[in-house]
């Protein structure tokens, strides 16, 4: 028994050890196929790939449309000709009334042929090793359909749609009144209509998307114009415009012509508003004030009455003003009231008014008081000599200045001499004496007024008052220079003034808070200017360069007059030397320094003769 099993265990281990070495053997086998198969998927692979290096791999589409197999440009081209909805479809876009026909590709719809055509040839191309074999796998066993990008230019659209809400719009008429020259149309209203053009655009962006054809409505919205009571304006409006409106003045004996406003030009003044709110809206009916303002203020300077100051002397042992003219109210147009007036005639239907005056009160009156005033005091006192004159320059000397005498100058006022000498003619008492026109020295009504000027010039000099304006001789003359015993001073050279009213003036300020009252005193020789007010404690220096760059006078003229008896000769004027001079000034008014400086330059001047026929010229 034990024999025999022992036999079978040998037979057994004998039978093991020869069959082990198969095994290897098996394995080898497998491997090896394995090898062999992988090298053959290789070599299949690597040619797949060589074939489809730079064509697109079988099973990719774009959109449905199979581009297994071809090149880049190839597949552009194929996608043109096979994506025609842009090209070939149709979006009916309507009014309700009208339609118009456009291809998507008109309305802003495009594909990007040459990115969808990418993105098919990146599939199995794109990546690396197996993920390549797994797309280029995936497409040829189930397929790859690349959905392509769309592009919406929305801007076309929009475009587009504008030129159909232009043909579509209906504008909306409010209710309203018009003027046509002078004639009232009463419009009444109408519902407008507008396209709603980016809703619009809203409703035809889902078609391009979703590559649909079909018809769009234009999306629109109604305007209603707003409810307004106007037949009540326009009738106003065309009664006011019926005839002329008339503007008299306040004074009938004025002597003034009324002032008429035409239909057409009242037309301009008018203005339509709308009133009220919802359902209670009226258009009322208002005139252009500013502008009536204009047209009466434009008025008002002819009918201005400029009032009249007293005019009063100091008494210097009283010390109170004495009347010796007395004031006078003056009037001017009151704008606001009148304006009022006009409007209130025209909003009744009325066409005529009368200008609406109102009183001016002179700033000195006949009760005027002297402290009120300020006039206090002498403050300064100049008198000028006119030696050797004749009557009738002493004559136009004593009108002059008659002219000033008690004239008031207010705080801040400038004083203008053109302002008193209005009319300088012989019937207000003036003569004809020798006067300076041009380059020449002829008899004139007023001659010699310049020696009032000349006063007056030199009391506000050297009172401190500031001149605002002055004008010098055009030759020195010697009345202006005279000193009080006759002798000429070349110290006064340079502190003349002329005046040839209303062209040349002279002119001062009064920079005091108190009024100036002047008074003028005339005899045959003399003139004495006196200024009465509050002094402010004001120094006046002064000095002069004297006459400087003297100048010889030229070769005397002689000028024929035929009605001069034969061989006679006449002077009639006399040579003068020419010269420049400078006078300065420096007032101190509270610490405060004020320079000034007055330059002239006077010509020289030739004697000048005039003779008869048969005189012999030298």
């Amino acid at each position: 028994m034990n024999a025999k099993n022992e036999d079978t265990q040998n037979v057994v281990v004998m039978a093991r050890k020869k069959k082990s070495p198969l095994l290897p053997q098996l394995l080898i086998v497998v491997l090896g196929g394995l090898v062999i198969a992988s090298l053959v998927i290789a070599v299949i692979a690597g040619v797949y790939r060589k074939n489809y290096a730079d064509r697109i791999y079988p099973g990719v589409s774009v959109a449905g449309v199979d581009l297994s197999g071809l090149t880049l440009g190839q597949a552009v081209v194929e996608l043109n000709s096979k994506l025609t909805y842009g090209k070939l479809g149709q979006l009916q876009l309507s009014n309700g009334q009208n339609e118009w026909a456009y291809t998507p590709e008109a309305l802003g719809f495009s594909f990007d042929q040459i990115e969808a055509a990418n993105q098919a040839f990146a599939i199995g191309h794109s990546k690396k090793g197996l993920a390549n074999l797994s797309e280029q796998f995936r497409a040829i066993s189930s397929g790859i359909d690349i959905n392509p990008s769309i592009v919406y230019d929305q801007a076309k659209a929009y475009q587009q749609v504008q030129q159909l809400a232009a043909q579509t719009d209906i504008a909306l008429i409010e209710p309203s009144v018009s003027l046509e020259n002078a004639h009232v149309e009463l419009i009444k209203g109408q519902a407008g209509k507008k396209v709603d053009v980016l809703a619009t655009l809203r409703k035809i962006e889902p078609f391009l998307l979703l590559q649909q054809n079909g018809k769009i409505s234009l999306e629109t919205k109604e305007q209603v114009p707003i409810t307004v009571n106007a037949d009540q304006t326009a009738n106003l409006a065309q009664t006011i415009l019926s005839e002329p409106f008339t503007i008299h003045a306040s004074d009938i004996n004025s002597g003034h012509e009324p002032w008429i406003i035409e239909p057409q030009d009242l037309a301009s003044l008018l203005i339509f508003e709308e009133k009220g709110e919802a359902e209670e809206r009226t258009i009322q009916l208002s005139l252009n004030r500013p502008a009536l303002e204009i047209y009466i203020g434009n008025i008002s300077p002819a009918l201005q009455v400029d009032p009249v100051n007293a005019r009063m002397i100091f008494n210097d042992d009283t010390r109170q003003l004495e009347v010796i003219a007395n004031a006078k109210t003056g009037g001017s147009v009151d704008l606001e009231k009148s304006v009022d007036a006009i409007i209130e005639k025209l909003e009744n239907g009325e066409h005529e008014t009368t200008l609406i005056m109102k009183t001016v009160e002179p700033g000195v009156k006949d009760d005027s008081q002297a402290a009120d005033l300020g006039i206090t005091e002498l403050i300064h006192e100049e008198t000028s000599y006119y030696y050797g004159s004749d009557a009738a320059r002493v004559q136009n000397i004593r009108a002059g200045a008659a002219a000033f005498h008690g004239v008031m100058v207010g705080p801040g006022e400038v004083f203008s001499m053109a302002e008193y000498l209005t009319d300088i003619s012989l019937d207000n008492g003036f003569a004809e004496a020798p006067i300076i026109v041009g380059d020449q020295t002829v008899d004139g009504v007023g001659g010699g007024i310049c020696q009032v000027s000349t006063t007056v010039f030199r009391a506000a000099f050297f009172a401190g008052f500031p001149i605002v304006e002055r004008h010098a001789h055009a030759y020195r003359v010697g009345y202006y220079e005279q000193q009080s015993n006759g002798w000429i001073d070349n110290a006064l050279a340079g502190l003349d003034a002329t005046v040839y009213i209303p062209l040349v003036d002279f002119k001062f300020r009064n920079d005091t808070p108190y009024w100036l009252l002047m008074e003028t005193y005339p005899t045959d020789t003399s003139l004495t200017w006196k200024f009465y007010s509050t002094s402010d404690g004001r120094e006046v220096d002064w000095w002069t360069t004297g006459i400087t760059n003297i100048q010889e006078p030229p070769a005397p003229v002689y000028t024929q007059d035929p009605t001069m008896a034969a061989g006679t000769v006449k002077q009639v004027d006399w040579a003068v030397m020419g010269a420049d001079v400078e006078v300065n000034r420096v007032v101190t008014v509270n610490g405060e320094t004020r320079p000034d400086t007055i330059r002239t330059w006077y010509v020289a001047w030739p004697a000048k003769y005039t003779y008869g026929p048969g005189y012999d010229v030298p």
